[in-house]
């Protein structure tokens, strides 16, 4: 299905939208490789899976996968189409699962694309990435292609709804090797070797750099309450 998405939909949206694709040859034929990207629009994985020169899986809402009748079935048809890995969405230990599975992705010798500041930017800035794309590649042994992604945005506005034509510009830069930064089990490691990946993402893609984390909207009255009470937990 994943084959037969590509072949398709891949030349469809090329023709349509013609991408500014940059660095495509970065990405590796073949082996475990992250793709760690900056995050601006809800269809940035799906542009960054049918741009690259092979199929990336990504992580996607359960939800997608659930869905019943006519619309369910369309639905997870696509996702799986296009590679996406269904997870639970959250911290703490949903927050892990989505690292494991990533992790399953890689082992198999696949790619894998993650979006480092953990959650799309809603003003264009560049957000401090988090570190779990440094414990992939640090467990899985796997290179970093950092990913630029310019006008996903413009194409779709608010980074969620309708798609409207726009160009939009992906650049893959060169691999990183974050090995010698040191192991997956030191916090030092995962921090400055994730702070390498960002530096690379911020001069492909050009954004300004806000020096703090994304934190999404709260989803609760409780999970608003807890952020004015303790900062230091976020």
């Amino acid at each position: 299905m994943r084959f037969v998405s590509r072949l398709l939909l891949a030349p469809l949206a090329r023709l349509v939208f013609r991408p500014r694709v940059i660095g495509r040859r970065n990405v590796p034929k073949r082996g475990g490789v992250i793709l760690a990207s900056n995050h601006l629009a809800f269809i940035d994985s799906i542009v960054l899976t049918l741009v690259a020169r092979r199929s990336v899986s990504f992580m996607a809402k359960s939800a997608y996968f659930t869905g019943r009748g006519l619309k369910g079935r369309l639905q997870r048809a696509f996702f799986s189409g296009v590679g996406a890995v269904p997870v639970e969405r959250g911290a703490g230990s949903a927050a892990q699962d989505a690292l494991d599975a990533g992790l399953r992705v890689l082992e198999a010798g696949d790619a894998f694309s993650i979006y480092p500041e953990g959650t799309r930017s809603r003003d264009g800035r560049l957000y401090r990435g988090r570190t779990g794309v440094a414990w992939l590649a640090l467990t899985a042994g796997v290179p970093v292609v950092p990913v630029g992604l310019i006008g996903t945005d413009r194409m779709q506005p608010g980074g969620k709804g309708p798609i409207r034509f726009a160009r939009v510009t992906v650049e893959f830069g060169e691999p990183i090797d974050l090995s010698s930064f040191g192991p997956a089990t030191s916090g030092r490691a995962r921090r400055e070797a994730t702070d390498a990946v960002m530096a690379a993402i911020q001069r492909l893609s050009g954004q300004e750099e806000a020096g703090v984390y994304n934190e999404p909207p709260p989803a609760t009255v409780r999970e608003r309450v807890g952020r004015i009470l303790h900062p230091e937990r976020r």
